[in-house]
């Protein structure tokens, strides 16, 4: 009898284990997964997220040669994402350099080899979510404090400073970082400080408008900036 009794706890135990157990590894399995669903800013020419997810050897190599550190990799909450190169745009946005080397540095061909300048590149489009923010919509001018984050992005390099030091310089002054700090080769193209009815300025994204991110970056306003960027996504599809 007791060997009988003993059989059942031991079956009732197990099957209680294996059950929860399934549970909660079914949770572990499904939440990252979940989570990998955000769409995410990635690097200049990466395939569309399927193919990209698909092609991406995780190599990290796109991270290394970025003279801007843009680049990060996910960590293991990002599920099938794991290991992949994204950017976060209001750490640092992509300046687009010259010859693209993350794209030439990317092995797998995931970030699309046939990219080579800006005017090819479709990370996203920058849309000016929050105007209640803008400074230049409020006629605000830039101060130390609009800034002091900023000023804490990375400086390792010449290029980096130099972003630091532009910035510096509007303190003081009506903004218009966004528009004068863009990276893209023929910047008016993707945005430009207009005036509205009211006689208020701020910036008009405009159809050459790549989603670099670097507007977002720089923008003085605490918190979620006043413009950002949605990644993956086309200038008719918010615009037009």
């Amino acid at each position: 009898m007791k060997t009988n009794d003993t059989r059942r706890t031991f079956i009732k135990v197990g099957a209680s284990t294996l059950f929860f157990g399934s549970l909660f590894g079914t949770g572990l399995y499904f939440t990252p997964k979940l989570n990998a669903q955000k769409t995410l800013l990635r690097p200049p020419g990466a395939l569309n997220e399927k193919d990209f997810l698909s092609t991406c050897i995780k190599c990290g190599q796109c991270v290394q040669v970025c003279p801007y550190h843009t680049l990060s990799l996910l960590d293991i909450k990002s599920g099938n994402s794991v290991g992949t190169p994204y950017v976060d745009a209001r750490e640092r946005g992509c300046y687009l350099c010259d010859l693209l080397p993350c794209v030439l540095a990317c092995p797998s061909g995931s970030l699309n080899h046939d990219v080579i300048e800006a005017s090819q590149v479709e990370m996203g489009i920058a849309l000016l979510k929050n105007p209640n923010k803008c400074l230049a919509l409020l006629n605000q001018e830039v101060t130390q404090e609009d800034i002091a984050s900023i000023l804490t992005h990375s400086n390792k390099n010449e290029r980096e400073e130099k972003v630091l030091k532009d910035v510096q310089s509007y303190v003081g002054k009506p903004c218009t970082i966004c528009a004068d700090l863009c990276p893209y080769p023929q910047k008016e193209n993707a945005i430009a400080m207009v005036q509205n009815q009211q006689g208020q300025w701020y910036p008009q994204v405009r159809s050459e408008c790549v989603g670099c991110g670097v507007c977002e970056e720089l923008c003085p306003v605490q918190g979620e900036a006043a413009i950002v960027i949605i990644p993956r996504a086309k200038y008719s599809e918010v615009y037009e």
